[in-house]
């Protein structure tokens, strides 16, 4: 778990008891949630505050650059705080959650040579790796291991 810090500012200014509410539960969180289990979270500790809420402060957080968002296979977002300052990627758990950020240079440098041989300008692009982390990999061959 991160230690609680004063949350960034980003171009929503508004702060509401439910906006730092939200900031206060994304920073003690380390791996990636979905708003629902955001809201959860939020209900589980007494906190008022309706998922459409929610919904808005973690979309205007990822506007602003405070949170990273990912979407998976099926299309549901999960965010996370953004800890890094400067354009990177993320490998996701498939299991747990667990979120890693990682610059990728060779990334970058082909992203930028691709949009430039079909004519693309101001391209931007995202990059997430899914898989298993060492934790749930383990567990699975315990299980896999147990049931053999």
């Amino acid at each position: 778990m991160s230690e609680t810090v004063e949350p960034k500012r980003g171009r929503e200014q508004r702060v509401t008891k439910q906006r730092l509410a939200v900031e206060a539960a994304m920073g003690r969180l380390d791996d990636f949630v979905s708003a629902q289990e955001l809201h959860r979270l939020l209900q589980d500790t007494g906190e008022k505050v309706s998922l459409a809420t929610v919904y808005r402060i973690v979309q205007s957080m990822t506007e602003d650059g405070l949170l990273d968002v990912v979407r998976s296979g099926d299309g549901e977002a999960a965010y996370r705080r953004c800890e890094a300052e400067v354009h990177h990627h993320h490998l996701v758990c498939r299991s747990c959650g667990k979120g890693v950020e990682v610059q990728a240079p060779a990334v970058e440098t082909w992203a930028v040579r691709v949009a430039a041989e079909n004519g693309f300008t101001d391209s931007s692009h995202t990059v997430e790796i899914y898989g298993y982390c060492p934790d749930c990999t383990r567990q699975r061959a315990a299980a896999a291991a147990e049931s053999a």
